[in-house]
């Protein structure tokens, strides 16, 4: 049984956390590419308000950018309530996600890069959880840091709470996309940099990830690599030189870095190609298992729907694939 306050997250029904204000969860919506049930659970990251909030909280929006119906296409803005979409699969495999969608760092993707991906994976066994970040530009005492403080408290809350939603703790693995491939390929690189003060028993856990996914993702800050917008929001329009350099994955690569999963499409013109093989480059170098799919042609953002009648639509069974080979599934 659901609790009232759980339940009514599901709905999209804002509800009052403790020390909380209004927040919006977002509804999910049905769509050509379910492969399982819509989430029916939202699980706050923080208990109260998120460490460093600033005053007043950011007023969140959720916006839909679509015309037709069939395929929504929401965004939410100003999140003030870190959270994450539950998709619990109807044959667990003891596996489970964490998903981070892009945006931008402007705002986060719902549908496209989020609760599509969540009913994809669902429906192949693995228990996926989409994360709604705080973003870095809007006055949160962690700034650069605060997507990445997100993801870290979203893994260890997982491995904390894992009878609950039946995983392996060991068998918890990121995947992001563009701006949120930037939030996976960061957790899976700085997983064990203080980013926040602890709060409960499960910031005594590892935020390791178990293996990443970073998908046409957001890496170099650097000036003419990084995607400006990105870059920008996370580090400042003129940032010191040892700020890109702190907050560029591929500079950052440990010794115990995760397994790695990279894609992107050559004729990307938001986020370039460069990202991706600097990433790969870097974790190489280190001795990290890394497996890397370039397409000719794909552009950027296509998630699942976009990716449909080209080469590119490969990629998630592609993904299925490695994710067995390494013990994932």
């Amino acid at each position: 049984m659901l609790d009232r306050r759980t339940a009514l997250a599901g709905l999209g029904i804002g509800v009052a956390g403790p020390a909380f204000g209004q927040g919006l969860a977002p509804a999910a919506v049905g769509s050509p590419l379910s492969g399982s049930a819509d989430p029916v659970e939202m699980i706050d990251l923080w208990p109260g308000l998120p460490p460093g909030a600033p005053s007043p909280l950011p007023a969140e929006q959720i916006v839909e950018r679509s015309a037709d119906p069939a395929f929504p296409d929401r965004i939410m803005r100003a999140i003030a309530r870190p959270r994450m979409a539950v998709f619990r699969p109807a044959q667990p495999n003891g596996a489970a996600v964490l998903i981070t969608p892009g945006g931008g760092y402007s705002h986060v993707v719902i549908d496209k890069e989020g609760y599509e991906m969540g009913r994809w994976l669902s429906a192949r066994g693995f228990t996926a959880f989409v994360l709604f970040y705080r973003l870095p530009h809007e006055g949160w005492a962690a700034g650069p840091d605060t997507p990445l403080s997100d993801a870290q408290r979203a893994m260890r809350l997982l491995r904390h709470r894992h009878a609950e939603f039946g995983i392996d703790p060991a068998r918890i693995a990121s995947m992001g996309f563009s701006a949120g491939g930037h939030v996976c390929a960061d957790l899976a690189t700085r997983f064990a940099a203080h980013t926040y003060a602890p709060v409960d028993a499960a910031d005594a856990l590892s935020a390791r990830p178990f293996a990443a996914a970073p998908i046409y993702p957001v890496i170099s800050m650097r000036a003419g690599i990084a995607h400006p917008g990105s870059r920008e929001r996370l580090i400042g329009a003129a940032p010191p030189a040892a700020r890109e350099m702190a907050h560029s994955p591929d500079q950052q690569v440990p010794a115990d870095a995760p397994f790695f999963f990279i894609l992107h499409a050559e004729d990307d013109d938001v986020v370039p190609v460069e990202n991706a093989l600097m990433l790969r480059t870097a974790l190489k170098a280190q001795g990290i298992a890394v497996e890397t799919h370039l397409y000719d042609r794909g552009g950027h953002g296509f998630g699942l729907r976009r990716a449909a009648g080209k080469p590119v639509a490969a990629w998630p069974e592609q993904w299925l694939a490695w994710a067995r080979a390494i013990g994932l599934a």
